[in-house]
This record gives structure tokens, sequence and C-alpha cells, in this order.
């Protein structure tokens, strides 16, 4: 992954909030139904909130019940996947493609009318821009 961001560990910790940072740098999560934007409807833009790429359209945003904000696709080219083993399962993993930050998940289980994917991403490390 070719990141247009790049900064040291120390440079990410002070631009971050402890738990952005955790997210975002150590591919933490958020407990669930916990998130500023699990349960928005507000029409905008989902950002990074590590380095402001738009990710995802709130046209795209659905209720998945998971209880974190969840979406059919991202914004083209805004993201990049990868494989992650941890936690003893294979799943794949959603990094912003601009700076790396890890944002969540993406599964196969989301609105087959709408491409079948859900992008289960962490509502901490997403700054929304209201339209």
């Amino acid at each position: 992954m070719q990141n247009q961001v790049s900064k040291s560990d120390s440079e990410w910790k002070e631009s971050l909030t402890p738990e952005q940072y955790h997210i975002a740098r150590q591919k933490g999560t958020e407990p669930a139904f916990s998130g500023k934007y699990y349960l928005s409807k507000e029409k905008g833009v989902y950002c990074c909130a590590a380095c402001n790429n738009p990710l995802f359209h709130s046209n795209d945003k659905f209720e998945s019940g998971s209880g974190w904000p969840s979406f059919v696709q991202p914004i083209t080219g805004s993201i990049v996947t990868e494989i992650d083993t941890s936690h003893g399962m294979t799943r794949t993993e959603v990094l912003c493609a601009n700076c790396g930050a890890h944002l969540g998940h993406v599964f196969p289980d989301g609105p087959k009318d709408k491409g079948g994917q859900r992008y289960c991403i962490n509502s901490t490390i997403l700054n929304l821009k209201k339209e």
C-alpha cells in the first residue's frame, strides 16, 4: 500500500486522540453501539479522522444492526483492503488509502440488492462533513 500521508508514530500520537490512535494505528475497535455515527442519518461525506480523506457517502450508509456504522460501498479509490488473521479468524480489513489508518472490516452480509457488502467502520475514525 502506498500511503500519501506518512507520519512517525509520535506524530500520529500527537495528531489523534488516544482512542483514535488505538483504532487507526493499533487496529483496535470501539465497543458496539457506542460510536457517534452508528445511528446517524445526517447527510454528507464520512472522511478519515486521521487525514480527511473522503471515504463514504451518507447515501451508502445503512442500519445493519451490528452496532457500527455500515456502508454498502466506499468512495472509489478511498480505501484499500488486506487480509486480517487476528483473533483466530480470517477477515478483510479496511484501511484508508491515503494514510493507512485502520477503519474496520468488510463482510459479505450486506444488502443483496446493493452488492452484498457491509463495510463495518468505527465511528471514532470518521468525521462527517455535512452537506
